[in-house]
């Protein structure tokens, strides 16, 4: 895989990412092994609030239940316990979140366990794909991989428009809810093909990769600036958001079948009018949501936006010096002796004290990528 290049003599960022990686396994994930876990359901909370308490329950997500199942998945053998908590959270998803009757998985359900929200989305599905890849790699259950190959069946049965894109949202019974094909969804696709490429060979997950990237070449790529666009191009309303352009570009820089396709050499050529646009200088602030004429549409500065630009960032060349400054950022900026901010506003003040049971896989993945930066 490639990382970029770093001189040996800069014990600094080592020093300082151990740091951060201890405040997460020391601070952050007791969070959701105590306090953010409901017993009773098996699942997380939704969020905690500042002093750790969980906020009034309204409902589960499916996908918040897949990102914890990730998070305890990628601390087997680090943490105490991990294995149990990953095999709890696989259980509550199908008891919890599987449509028995139409297949798929329902995107909520109510604080007493009855399905909310009935829709299928992608993004859910994206996300359950992703955590069950990486769960079997580390349990080699043959119940998980029928899951994961379930899922699998599901997105390109249901959710495939025949152009290697993918509806965003079906309703409970997959009949169309005209929503088309959306950015976030299809990323976080993307980044589940390739956790399932990375644990078995699978000839047809492949294939339909590569039509994806194809086709969000094609579909979402400003021709003048290169970035990707949050709805497909002559969309009303449309907008890019600079903490998925670096998302994007990790996914296929990282990836020895993806690099050198044509949609990595758009996000390769945007990277730099993102960081120009969508980057404050003076603070490493990642702007949430910019226009093309360059008026940001929202200039929120979010956690998981900061640690996706860490993370792009351990793959560009000669960047070390970035590294280690946006790494500080996250640190003196986002982390604290509680847990985390999930944002600031446009002014630097912290807008947002809760703590979102999501969170925890962007900051799992970003240290994944500075471990292996690192070496």
């Amino acid at each position: 895989m490639p990382h970029a290049s770093r001189s040996a003599s800069q014990p600094e960022l080592t020093a300082l990412f151990a740091s951060v990686h201890q405040h997460f396994q020391d601070v952050i994930v007791p969070l959701w092994q105590g306090p953010g876990w409901n017993a009773d359901m098996a699942l997380p909370y939704e969020a905690l609030d500042a002093e750790h308490k969980p906020l009034p329950t309204q409902r589960y997500r499916a996908m918040a239940c897949a990102r914890q199942l990730y998070l305890f998945s990628s601390l087997i053998g680090q943490v105490p316990k991990a294995e149990e908590r990953a095999a709890a959270l696989f259980r509550s998803l199908q008891r919890h979140f599987h449509d028995a009757e139409h297949g798929g998985w329902f995107y909520s359900i109510d604080p007493q366990g009855t399905p909310l929200d009935q829709r299928k989305d992608l993004y859910t599905h994206a996300f359950i794909l992703f955590a069950c890849a990486h769960y079997w790699d580390k349990v080699r259950e043959p119940l998980v991989e029928s899951v994961l190959n379930a899922a699998l069946e599901v997105v390109a049965q249901r959710f495939a428009m025949g152009d290697g894109l993918y509806e965003a949202s079906l309703d409970r019974d997959w009949s169309s809810l005209d929503s088309g094909p959306l950015q976030n969804p299809l990323m976080h696709l993307a980044e589940a093909f390739l956790a399932t490429l990375s644990v078995r060979e699978d000839a047809a997950v492949q294939n339909a990769l590569i039509e994806l990237c194809t086709a969000m070449q094609k579909r979402f790529i400003d021709p003048r600036h290169a970035v990707l666009m949050e709805k497909p191009l002559g969309a009303v309303d449309n907008w890019f958001e600079p903490g998925h352009q670096f998302e994007w570009y990790f996914l296929l820089q990282f990836s020895p079948l993806l690099r050198g396709s044509t949609l990595h050499a758009s996000l390769e050529r945007a990277f730099a009018f993102t960081e120009q646009r969508g980057v404050d200088q003076q603070t490493g602030a990642v702007r949430a949501m910019l226009e093309l004429d360059d008026h940001p549409r929202d200039a929120t500065q979010r956690i998981w936006a900061q640690a996706e630009y860490l993370r792009a960032l351990t793959l560009r060349p000669g960047s070390e010096s970035s590294v280690q400054r946006q790494l500080q950022a996250l640190q003196q900026r986002f982390l604290h002796a509680g847990g985390w901010y999930e944002c600031r506003d446009e002014q630097g003040e912290v807008s947002r004290k809760d703590m979102p049971s999501t969170t925890p896989y962007h900051l799992a993945t970003c240290y994944r990528g500075l471990a292996e930066y690192l070496g």
